[in-house]
């Protein structure tokens, strides 16, 4: 087997994520992610899988990482500058792919930039992201636990905790889409009840940070002239819940939703490409 010569790595907030190929002649990238706080388990599995690769690193703990891993040649890169080249070379696998979109990164907060084939620039961001959605499920349920609380959301129903447009118009015909949420947990106070079941106010906490995340997105999407939004970051992995609210959301609101197989790896693969 030949040794690994490159490797690209996003340490992040919540997430070390790892991109490398297993040889040069391969195309294939290979991908491996630990918890940010297992970042010297993460270092151990680095010189002993590649202890010869130059390494790359990007993201808020490439410091620390940097700091376990004094026998490699490591560099880094800014982050937003890692994530956007690695988002553009995943959409070349992505047939009809925008030249020109919004880029939103969920992670543990938001981040949104700008980005076509010649630049890229940062617009704005959120704190409303996979933090949030860890957090907020703990303080409302007990339950902290990311699969968990994917799991169980999904059993949920957001009419017993939200407040929809078409609560506030029943029996007529409202101005704007029914669908539309008026107020996150706005029909808690309303409809008399003191308890409210686990699933469901999980699935209202998704759908806080999904709409909340979308509508920064769609509004920073008009501003640029452009109808497509990639959505990248951890928090949408193996979460096809939160995936299906922003791709509603958005279409609700008149954009595209784009995600991106392996998408929350960009910042490792835009590492990787700066080797």
């Amino acid at each position: 087997m030949e040794p690994i010569m490159k490797m690209g790595i996003d340490a992040g907030g919540t997430l070390i994520k790892i991109a490398y190929r297993a040889a040069e002649s391969e195309e294939v990238m290979e991908y491996i992610h630990f918890p940010s706080p297992q970042i010297r388990e993460a270092a151990s599995w680095i010189k002993q899988h590649a202890p010869e690769a130059k390494v790359c690193i990007t993201g808020g703990k490439a410091a620390l990482l940097q700091s376990c891993l004094s026998q490699h040649d490591v560099s880094t890169i800014v982050e937003f500058d890692a994530t956007c080249r690695g988002v553009q070379y995943l959409l070349q696998d992505v047939e009809g792919a925008p030249e020109a979109f919004v880029l939103t990164n969920c992670g543990t907060g938001t981040s949104i930039h700008y980005a076509d084939t010649n630049k890229h620039y940062r617009l704005g961001g959120s704190g409303v992201g996979g933090g949030s959605l860890i957090g907020l499920s703990y303080l409302l349920t007990g339950i902290g636990d990311y699969n968990e609380i994917i799991q169980t959301a999904k059993k949920g129903n957001r009419e017993h905790v939200d407040l929809k447009v078409s609560h506030i118009y029943e029996g007529a015909v409202p101005p704007i889409p029914g669908d539309l949420t008026a107020s996150n947990f706005g029909n808690v106070r309303t409809d008399g009840s003191s308890t409210r079941d686990i699933a469901d106010l999980l699935a209202s906490v998704m759908g806080l940070v999904g709409e909340t995340v979308t509508t920064a997105s769609v509004l920073a999407a008009g501003q640029c002239g452009v109808s497509s939004i990639v959505y990248i970051g951890s928090s949408f992995v193996s979460n096809e819940l939160l995936q299906d609210i922003v791709v509603g959301y958005t279409k609700l609101r008149g954009a595209e939703a784009v995600f991106l197989e392996n998408g929350s790896y960009s910042g490792a693969i835009g590492a990787w490409l700066s080797l």
